[in-house]
Formats: C-alpha cells, sequence, structure tokens
C-alpha cells in the first residue's frame, strides 16, 4: 500500500499538533518541526507526482475504508502537480519568512507556526480529496486558518479585513455546500468518481443543474472572481509578511483547481459544454475580470495592493482560458495554475524583503531601491516579467496557450484582454522599476580617498540571506518551468485531458 498521500496530508497536521504543543513547552523548537513537517510534505507530494506520471493515478482510501463508508484521495497528474506547489512554497515560504515572523510578532510565533501549517493542511486535502463534502470540510480548514492569520497583521486593518473575508467566506461555503446537498439527494454518494459515472444518465436533471451552479457561484466567491472579489485585496494586503506569500500565491488557485476538478473529473466536459450553456457567458466574465483587475491595480500607490488586483487579473486568466470550450484554453488554464503561483510567490518574497528592511511598501517610498536592495529587485524584476509573459519565462507560454485557445474558441475579447493585460501589467511595472531606478534613494554622506572633499554613497541593505535564497530559488524556477513547459504539458496536463 502506498501511504503518501496520506503523508502529505498528515505531516503538516502532526506538524501544527507538535507546534501548539511546544508553545507551552519550549518555543525554540516551534519553527524546526514546522520546517521538518513542511519538508516531509513537500517530499511526499513529490513522490505522488513522480508515481502518478510513470504509473498513473492512486486510489487512496483513508483508514482502509473504501467509498462510499470511506474517503478516497485520488491522486492523478493534475493535483499531484498542484500539491508539488503547494508544498515546496510552503516549504520555502517557511524558510524565508522567519526574520519576518520574528520582525512582526515575536510574541506570537508557535501560534502563527501552528496556524500556518493548519493552512497547508487545508490546501493539500483540498488538492487531494475524492469526496465532495470532505471538500468542503478542507476549503473551511483553509479559510478559518486564514481568517485568524489575516487577523494577525496590520494591528489597525488586519482585524476589519479578517471579517470581510469571514462575511464572504461564510457566503461561498454556503453555496457550495447547498450545491453538495443537492448531489447527495439525487444521488445518494459524496464519492467523485462514483458521482461521474452517474453524470450520462442525469443529464437533464434539474437539481444536478442546480447542485452545479451552487457549487460554481461558491467557488467563484472563493476565489474571488470579479466582481465577487472585494474581500481579496486589502486580506492579502494587511495580512503578516509571512502569511502572504503563502495564501496568495496558492489560495485562489487551488481554487480555480477545484473548479477545473468540478468540470473535468465530476460533472465532465461533455455535461459541461454540450448540456449546459454558460461557457460564453463565463469566458466574458473572465474578460471583464481581467481587464478590471488591471484597471483597478493601475489606481494604486500601495505595492501590495498593486499586486493584489494583479492576483484579481490572474483569475481571470484561468477561469476564461477553462471554459473556451477547448483543450489549448483548458491547457492554458492548467498551466497557469503552477505559473502564477510562482510568479506571485516571487513577487511577494521580493515585498516581504521590502517590509523587512523599509517597513513600508509605498510605491513613493521605494526611490532608489535598486541601489539600495540589487538581489532583491533583481528578483523582483524577473517575476514582473514572467506576469507580463515576457519569454522565456514560465508566464509567456501559459500566455500563449490561452491566446491560442481563444483564437480556436473565436473568442476575439478574451485574447484582446490578454495582450492588453499584458501591456497594462508592463505599465504597472515600469512605474514601480521608474521610481526604484531613476529617482534618487535616501543617502548618507560618506568619506572618499580625496581628503578635500566629499560623496554621497548608498548603503546597501539587502535582506536576509535565506531570503534572498529562496527568492533566488524562486525566480529561477520561472526559467525553469517556463524551458519545461512543452514537457510538462504533454507528460502531465494533456494525459488527464485525454482521459
Amino acid at each position: 500500500m502506498i501511504h503518501y498521500p496520506a503523508i502529505v496530508v498528515i505531516a503538516p497536521l502532526v506538524g501544527a499538533l507538535t507546534a501548539g504543543i511546544l508553545s507551552f513547552v519550549e518555543e525554540r523548537y516551534a519553527y524546526p518541526a514546522a520546517l521538518i513537517a513542511t519538508g516531509i510534505s513537500c517530499a511526499a507530494a513529490v513522490r505522488d507526482l513522480i508515481y502518478v506520471a510513470g504509473h498513473g493515478p492512486i486510489a487512496y482510501h483513508m483508514g482502509g475504508w473504501a467509498p462510499p463508508m470511506g474517503i478516497e484521495y485520488r491522486i492523478d497528474t493534475l493535483n499531484a502537480m498542484v500539491l508539488v506547489l503547494i508544498t515546496a512554497i510552503a516549504f520555502l515560504n517557511l524558510a524565508a519568512s522567519r526574520p519576518n515572523i520574528k520582525q512582526e510578532m515575536p510574541d506570537r510565533r508557535p501560534s502563527f507556526y501552528a496556524m500556518y501549517l493548519l493552512f497547508v493542511v487545508g490546501l493539500t486535502g483540498v488538492a487531494s480529496t475524492g469526496d465532495l463534502f470532505n471538500l468542503y470540510v478542507l476549503i473551511e480548514i483553509t479559510s478559518l486558518s486564514s481568517y485568524t492569520m489575516i487577523a494577525l497583521g496590520d494591528r489597525d486593518r488586519g482585524p476589519i479585513s479578517a471579517l470581510n473575508y469571514v462575511f464572504v467566506g461564510v457566503i461561498g461555503a454556503s453555496f457550495y455546500l447547498l450545491g453538495v446537498g443537492y448531489i447527495y439527494i439525487k444521488t445518494g454518494t459524496l464519492n467523485m468518481a462514483e458521482f461521474a459515472t452517474m453524470i450520462p444518465t442525469l443529464q437533464d436533471s434539474t437539481t444536478i443543474l442546480t447542485a452545479f451552479i451552487l457549487c460554481l457561484v461558491g467557488v467563484f466567491i472563493k476565489m474571488a472572481l470579479f466582481p465577487l472579489h472585494v474581500w481579496l485585496p486589502n486580506a492579502y494586503s494587511y495580512a503578516p509578511v509571512g502569511f502572504a506569500r503563502i495564501v496568495a500565491p496558492l489560495m485562489t488557485k487551488v481554487m480555480v483547481y477545484v473548479m477545473v476538478r468540478l468540470m473535468i473529473t465530476v460533472f465532465g466536459l461533455d455535461y459541461i459544454f454540450i448540456k449546459l450553456h454558460i461557457a460564453d457567458t463565463l469566458v466574458w466574465l473572465g474578460t471583464i475580470a481581467i481587464l478590471a483587475g488591471g484597471v483597478m491595480a493601475l489606481a494604486q500607490t500601495n505595492l501590495k495592493k498593486m499586486l493584489a488586483y494583479i492576483i484579481v487579473c490572474e483569475i481571470g486568466y484561468m477561469v476564461g482560458g477553462a471554459w473556451l470550450g477547448n483543450n489549448l484554453g483548458l491547457t492554458g488554464a492548467v498551466l497557469h495554475i503552477l505559473n502564477d503561483g510562482l510568479m506571485t510567490f516571487a513577487l511577494f518574497l521580493a515585498v516581504g524583503n521590502m517590509v523587512y528592511k523599509l517597513d513600508r511598501v509605498q510605491i513613493k517610498d521605494l526611490k532608489g531601491l535598486f541601489a539600495k536592495m540589487p538581489w532583491t529587485m533583481t528578483g523582483f524584476v524577473l517575476a514582473a516579467f514572467s506576469i507580463v509573459g515576457v519569454p522565456p519565462t514560465c508566464g509567456f507560454f501559459s500566455k500563449w496557450y490561452l491566446i491560442l485557445g481563444a483564437f480556436k474558441a473565436g473568442a476575439w475579447h478574451f485574447a484582446a484582454a490578454l495582450i492588453m493585460s499584458s501591456l497594462i501589467c508592463a505599465v504597472l511595472f515600469f512605474k514601480v522599476f521608474e521610481v526604484c531606478f531613476f529617482e534618487s534613494p535616501d543617502t548618507h554622506v560618506g568619506h572618499g580617498s580625496d581628503t578635500h572633499g566629499r560623496h554621497t554613497t548608498v548603503a546597501i541593505q539587502e535582506a536576509p540571506a535565506i531570503s534572498l535564497a529562496v527568492l533566488g530559488i524562486a525566480g529561477i524556477s520561472l526559467i525553469v518551468v517556463g524551458m519545461y513547459s512543452k514537457t510538462i504539458v504533454v507528460r502531465l496536463i494533456w494525459p488527464l485531458l485525454r482521459s
């Protein structure tokens, strides 16, 4: 029996319990316990990916109980890839964020590590489970830990942002749970694979149609698809740096994964695109999200807020691409889950470094940052290029598939929005580069070798080495994943779409 699917989820769960206990015994051991837990989870996720790429999907029954009595974790190439993304970012972020955690919450570190690991438990569980109700439970574990972590952030605005997130999150969860209830009433099962076998006989069921729409709306609220995005910018901007670096790259992407899973595995593409007639509407909604997110980002003077609205824009990419109704669009959407996770992670790593040294991220306060923090800004520039879609970074390749899918579907408005968003992002980041590179930094007076005068020098104020090392890994991954995009598509994405 292969137990790696369970280890991916159980390792951070045990780590959360350990970190919580250590907070009352010996606080200094909470961080190593959390790091080990995420490391074990990441190793197990990599093992799952290698296995399913070579041998096919894994069906793991928790506790040895088969469905419908038990809960099934089903790992295929799609969620194996997402699990590696989740656990790798969780591990690397924990390593990079220790200086920020010490700085922001010196007296609450053990509780931070425990809630951080519960968040990872929720994400990995969402990506692993093959049970619709268990998916709801794990989404709520993720959400509850998010509410707590965001409230621990900015002392003035963090609690209010968390409260807004709670209100919206509860509404989204209620929609999804109501949809699951309709499915159970109609079919008597909550297992995704078993339900999928029943769909051909339920094509004309109004109950199933209602269930799908309810689940979809709930997922859209959770992923912050425009215009359901109102909670996201403040929540991500005022969260602690150590948490913002994981929630921004992963939360929305995992919910996009849930949408894709419902489309491909649960309800099936035939039902989605042949029996339903909502695809064109959702492509238009994705188009509007892309343009609205970009325009709102242009109005921001805070770098975190700007990046948060770019996330709203990127959600439109994935939703619109998935609903184009062809394999190219769906390939681009799935590939963008991976790519956007990496790009956003790199951007927030760089922003976290800025916060650590400057304690502020108003764009006007970043004057001369290229001189002060050259390595941090190098990573930021590389991530920005990937967001814009400059080859050979990974962002170019997923956008390419999305544009090809839009052309094939005749969705010229979506293709135009993709191109327009790249131009908007270029303007956004050039605005930041202009301040960081061309405007004079704060300087101090230093003595030169010339005894007749003095000159001004700029002191380098880089982030700690571990934070720079992780940023370097994230930056390199943007190029490596871009160069191996074809391999990822051919070996991990296309087999799933053809099955």
